[in-house]
């Protein structure tokens, strides 16, 4: 298990089914050696293998590649060289058609697993599928038994060998010749989809006499399976009381019973050679893979995490002399992405410069010329876009608003192979409302409905850029902005030097916090600091360097130097605790980024109307950009809240100086608060725009505000956070606290007591839901729990209903002395409803 402090999901879910092929007893002695010679008569009934010209005749139409593939009449014929017995072959299998409506896409990844061939008995050949979790270093040690012994590996396949081919001289068996027809035209689980997959998609029987293979293509390296697949789906249920439905129903099964779909699966040859691992570190923003070791030596098992990445290795001895000189040098292979031809074409050039952009990271690693994008040429018939030699962006016409950017790598070093990007069309209106919301104060471009393509381009560029990134092996960085002050995003220099964040992986969209005034015209992301040293740490070529261990040392000096920059820090995207690891935030004081951009949206909202308006069409387009505007609102809400109760989260090693935890100052904590009181909890109706809301909605708003203030609220008071401050204040206490926080949010909440005005409707909501906050803590029953550091803590059993207690009990006695001086009808109804809430609650049996 790994320690919490790495918090990374390094699982591999390689997911296998069994095909079995009936076979018959062997009637030889059960004590006989069990491998069985090409020359040796099989049991009765069983076909002994034919002459090779016998079964591979004149009609055969032949493959030559990683796998030799003939094609006799309807049948795919493998023959597997002896030298293929026993390596590991990446099997990828992937959409290259799908159905519409059912949120798939061709050319995504469907599964993919590690198998291998192997010797089988009386004349077979097995396939197995390879699971990586346990591993033994030294294959000549005892303990490699003991890992053998506990990590079976399923079979996949059994084969009968039709033929034996044999060597120039017509004496050795070099290959054997199998029949693997039955393994692509049917539904064996390897090759098609997954249970879960299955499940999600309502698929039920496969459809045999509708399933064929297209067509079987064989490379160097690998070979390419092209199949088309037939399923029933499950029918809709009709019913009058409302069910939940796992599932999708596709358009084309509602018309046709069936959906057809077409996969291809990729056999790519893991290297004969594997990459030298680099051993993960959880200071640097890398995805990673590992299992655990046991060793002949050691007291216990290890687990051996290593980071994802693409190899990159000098041409010759020559280079990398060169290289550790101070030189830049081209490696040997340069990693190559390549755009889905179904991209529009004006925004290829756009995608293409977001791939290029980072050359200049890896200049710091020592490469020139090292990673490029490319456009996919055209009518060559070697070159597939599911075709595993290849990395590309695929272009989905698609209504998601999302991109991504997976990687397929070796799972025993961690060695990028390949990937394929998904890019959905309705990208460019999230961007579109992201940037207009954010920077349409600043910017007049962003000021319409639609952008211009230059615009646009800049904006797709750096999307592409991102998820280049993540393909490279970068995670998110969600610590990055934190490095910048709140003031020099307003400064025009710096911003123009270095951006508004250090590292293009950060969700740190767009700089909304610089004002009108401040004439800042970079307001985009764009690989950083962090980024090029991040490439550095992963993709250093150390000639020197014997060992892994001699690696991670020289590794180790260079990060403890690059913590001296705060800009070079990595900050996870899982920690649930440290306010400076957030999305879509910028700057290192919430409540200062927050206060501009509120300012900025105030500025935006009037003027949503004259920028999304077009003759002859509804509000909808003004409705979304409102709702976007209110969502931008909310993250500022939140990014102010994760500082109460927060734990500051720094990677470190005993050879550092400092502790990894750090809680949050309380003068942070208590600054946090008095921004909700007076932005939030004192009602902004700046939002409850009437001339937009009457367009849009037959409301006036008040329900939206009940739920963006009883939201944030609800994360203030979240039993994870009270549990994280009973535990921070209890040995300080000077650290802020729960009873600190109750007391500080009643002074906002409920200032209309100490000034005897009216409350209004939105207070009074806001009133309702503290008090019954409150009152759900002191009742709170003994299941409920809250967890902190992975441990669980009976929210009754600790100081939290008793804080609560005492408060409302305080608050009873404030409503009843502001109760005799209200002179607002509907005000003196909510104190005294309050007032007998909190009684009720307090004594339940009276």
């Amino acid at each position: 298990m790994l320690k919490k402090s790495l918090q990374i999901l390094l699982c591999v879910f390689l997911l296998t089914s069994a095909e079995s092929i009936a076979q018959k007893k062997n009637k030889k002695n059960k004590n006989a050696p069990q491998p069985v010679a090409a020359d040796v008569k099989k049991p009765d009934g069983k076909k002994e293998p034919k002459p090779y010209k016998k079964v591979i005749d004149s009609t055969a139409v032949t493959q030559k590649g990683l796998i030799d593939v003939h094609k006799v009449g309807d049948k795919y014929l493998f023959e597997v060289s002896d030298a293929l017995i026993g390596k590991e072959i990446m099997t990828i299998t992937r959409y290259s058609k799908t159905p519409a409506g059912g949120g798939i896409f061709g050319g995504e990844e469907i599964n993919r697993q590690v198998v291998r061939f192997e010797k089988g008995q009386n004349n077979t050949i097995i396939l197995r599928s390879i699971t990586y979790v346990i591993m033994s270093p030294d294959e000549n040690k005892p303990i490699t038994k003991s890992v053998k012994n506990s990590s079976a590996d399923p079979i996949i396949g059994i084969y009968d060998i039709l033929a034996y081919k044999k060597d120039e001289n017509g004496k050795e068996n070099v290959g054997s010749v199998i029949d693997m027809t039955a393994a692509f035209d049917s539904d064996l689980q390897t090759f098609s989809l997954n249970p879960i997959n299955k499940q999600l998609l309502s698929i039920q029987a496969f459809q045999k006499d509708k399933s064929f293979i297209q067509f079987i293509k064989s490379f160097p390296i690998n070979t390419e399976i092209r199949t088309t697949k037939t399923f029933t789906t499950q029918a809709p249920q009709i019913s009058r009381t409302p069910m939940p439905k796992i599932g999708t129903d596709f358009p084309a099964a509602l018309d046709a019973g069936v959906i057809t779909m077409e996969l291809n699966t990729s056999f790519i040859l893991l290297p004969e050679n594997p990459m030298r691992k680099r051993t993960f570190d959880k200071r640097v923003g890398y995805f990673a893979n590992g299992y655990d070791v046991f060793e002949e030596d050691s007291q216990k098992s290890d687990t051996d995490i290593f980071a994802v990445r693409w190899r990159l290795e000098p041409k010759n001895a020559e280079d990398a002399e060169r290289q550790k000189r101070g030189e830049l040098i081209e490696p040997k292979k340069p990693i190559v992405y390549y755009l889905d031809p179904a991209t529009p074409d004006k925004w290829k050039p756009f995608i293409k410069q977001g791939i290029d952009d980072w050359q200049e990271a890896f200049e710091f690693a020592g490469w020139k010329n090292a990673i490029r994008g490319e456009y996919w040429p055209e009518n060559d018939p070697s070159m597939s876009l599911e075709d595993a030699r290849f990395s590309v962006l695929r272009y989905f016409a698609a209504e998601i608003q999302n991109a991504y950017g997976p990687n397929v790598h070796d799972p025993r070093t961690g060695e990028i192979m390949e990937s394929h990007i998904g890019w959905y069309h309705n990208i460019m209106s999230l961007l579109r409302d992201w940037y207009l919301i954010q920077t349409a104060a600043v910017d007049p471009k962003a000021r319409n409905k639609k952008f211009d393509d230059k615009l646009m381009g800049e904006l797709i560029r750096f999307v592409a850029a991102h998820e280049v990134g993540h393909t490279l092996g970068l995670r998110h960085n969600m610590g990055a902005s934190f490095a910048t002050p709140v003031e020099m995003l307003r400064n025009p220099e710096f911003q123009k030097k270095n951006g508004h964040t250090s590292s293009i992986m950060d969700y740190a969209r767009f700089n909304y916090v610089a004002q009108p005034e401040d004439n800042v015209k970079d307001l985009f992301p764009r690989i950083g600091d962090y980024d090029k040293w991040a490439i550095k740490w992963g993709y250093s070529y150390f000639n020197g360097a014997k060992s892994e261990e001699e690696e991670k040392a020289l590794l180790n000096e260079m990060t403890k130097d690059a913590y001296k920059n705060r800009r070079l820090w990595f900050g996870t995207e899982t920690s649930p605790y440290d306010p400076r690891y957030q999305t879509e935030d910028l700057g290192d004081n919430a409540m200062k980024a927050s206060e501009y951009g509120i300012k900025n949206l105030k500025r935006i909202l009037p003027n949503l109307i004259e920028w999304s308006k077009e003759k002859g069409e509804d509000y909808s387009e003004l409705e979304g950009l409102y709702n976007s505007l209110v969502g931008q609102f909310r993250r500022y809400m939140g990014h102010v809240t994760k500082n109460v109760g927060g734990i500051y989260e720094t990677p470190k090693t005993y050879d550092m100086e400092g502790n990894e935890y750090e809680i949050v100052p309380s003068s942070i904590q208590n600054e946090a608060v008095a921004f909700l009181n007076e932005q939030l909890f004192k009602t902004p109706t700046w939002l409850l725009d009437q001339n937009i809301i009457a367009k849009i909605n037959p409301d006036n708003g008040v329900e939206l505000m009940k739920g963006i203030q009883d939201g944030t609220l609800s994360s203030l008071l979240s039993y994870d956070r009270m549990a994280r401050l009973m535990e921070t204040s209890s040995l300080n206490k000077a650290n802020y606290s729960i009873d600190e926080l109750l007391s500080d949010l009643k002074k906002g909440i409920f200032s209309e007591l100490r000034t005897n005005t009216a409350i209004d409707v939105y207070r009074r909501n806001l009133q309702k839901a503290f008090v019954s906050k409150l009152i759900d803590a002191i009742s709170v029953d003994k299941n409920v729990s809250a967890n902190f550091n992975g441990r669980r803590i009976v929210i009754a059993d600790t100081d939290l209903p008793s804080i609560s207690r005492g408060h409302l009990i305080e608050l009873r006695s404030q409503l009843r002395a502001a109760n005799a001086l209200a002179t607002d009808r509907l005000s003196k109804f909510h104190i005294s409803d309050l007032v007998a809430r909190i009684d009720k609650a307090l004594n339940p049996n009276r």
